[in-house]
């Protein structure tokens, strides 16, 4: 011990250090889907796009477009794919981050929360991107694109993120223990949510009767307010911004308890029989 030299460490010096592994973490991550980032990006770009065209055609086929919200037809299109997808990318990544008995934890400087962190900025970062992309070429191709609120599309999308990875810190504090039960969960959610996140209709729409049916997904609280700012003339009645923000803070401090409660007992021969 009398060779070690010791270094007083600042707090800035802390926050500063686990910023830059985050950014070297998430760029790992971006990387990771594929070898060349750009195909990465390219490849969420075409799935957005078959979600949009196949909702578009699905729309003009069943000739439900005159019930819709008058305006931009390609808004309300990306308004609701576009939080689902996003909403659905960032619980997907949170739950496949590292945890405790991944080799990239030998390394000192990281930790489970630098990867999930890493994981959902990397979701974040390509779906943004994809969307950027896409409305550019809406608005030079097609025809300008007109938001009524944009900071308050910009939240809901943000939020559409955000309760997505708490709810995946959630099966991700689980999923040593019950892994194929969360495997399970995580389909039935993605699928339920092609339905109950309601990016295919507007709440107001929605008989009283069906609303409890659907009212209890944040996300489908985040679409139709997404909506409420996109367009001047729609105003929900059925759904609030608040609840979501209330359900991503549960979710994420029940996340973080379980995450700490997992990583103190995980071992790496829970998964060796598998």
């Amino acid at each position: 011990m009398q060779f070690r030299q010791d270094t007083r460490r600042t707090t800035f010096g802390i926050i500063l250090n686990l910023c830059e592994l985050t950014y070297h973490s998430t760029v790992r991550k971006v990387r990771e889907t594929h070898g060349n980032a750009l195909m990465a990006l390219f490849m969420s770009i075409m799935q957005a796009l078959l979600f949009v065209f196949a909702f578009y055609f699905m729309f003009t086929v069943l000739g439900t477009r005159g019930m819709m919200i008058r305006g931009d037809f390609m808004i309300y299109l990306l308004t609701g794919i576009f939080l689902y997808l996003t909403h659905i990318k960032a619980l997907g990544a949170v739950l496949g981050a590292e945890g405790p008995t991944s080799a990239m934890m030998q390394h000192a400087p990281m930790n489970t929360l630098v990867a999930i962190a890493s994981s959902a900025l990397a979701a974040l970062y390509i779906q943004t991107l994809s969307l950027i992309v896409i409305m550019f070429g809406i608005h030079t191709i097609l025809n300008p694109i007109e938001i009524h609120d944009w900071a308050g599309v910009g939240m809901m999308y943000l939020l559409g993120w955000a309760s997505g990875c708490a709810i995946g810190l959630v099966l991700l504090s689980l999923k040593p223990w019950i892994p194929d039960a969360i495997s399970l969960i995580q389909t039935l959610y993605t699928r339920a949510n092609m339905i109950a996140s309601g990016k295919m209709f507007v709440a107001n729409s929605l008989p009283g009767f069906m609303i409890p049916w659907f009212d209890w997904n944040p996300l489908f609280h985040l679409i139709d307010q997404s909506r409420g700012f996109a367009f001047n003339n729609y105003f929900p009645h059925y759904t609030n911004w608040q609840y979501p923000i209330y359900i991503t803070l549960a979710f994420l401090l029940l996340g973080l308890m379980g995450d700490f409660y997992t990583r103190k007992r995980a071992s790496a021969s829970w998964m060796a029989h598998r």
